[in-house]
């Protein structure tokens, strides 16, 4: 009775010690599995999570100045097509550039004799 309490206390070990390498198999795998993941997210050039926030504050900032500018624009109409007594006009020209003709420039006094300056 004594042989088969030992038994079962070293088969308890062996079945503890072989429970104990199987995880820390398993967080060494985990590990690697980790390390894997994070090597091929690298490579595929993704934003991380602060670097989304940033772009995604400047995008909502930058719509909610649209929409005023839209607004604006909606009162700056709705009020130039209220004014009746206003003459209405067509879309400004643009005046041609007049040009002056080009004058021409004096020519370079020379000494006699001496080289052209």
């Amino acid at each position: 009775m004594l042989g088969d309490r030992r038994l079962f206390d070293d088969m308890a070990r062996v079945a503890s010690g072989a429970a104990g390498a199987l995880g820390g198999l398993r967080s060494r795998m985990e590990e690697e599995l980790r390390d894997q993941a994070e090597r091929f997210l690298l490579r595929m050039n993704l934003v991380t999570r602060e670097e989304y926030e940033v772009v995604s504050a400047l995008a909502q900032k930058a719509r909610s100045e649209q929409e005023l500018l839209a607004e604006r624009v909606a009162a700056l109409e709705a009020r130039f097509r209220d004014e009746p007594d206003r003459p209405k006009r067509g879309p400004a020209k643009a005046k041609p550039a007049s040009r002056k003709p080009a004058s021409p420039k004096p020519a370079a006094k020379r000494r006699a004799g001496g080289p052209a300056l």
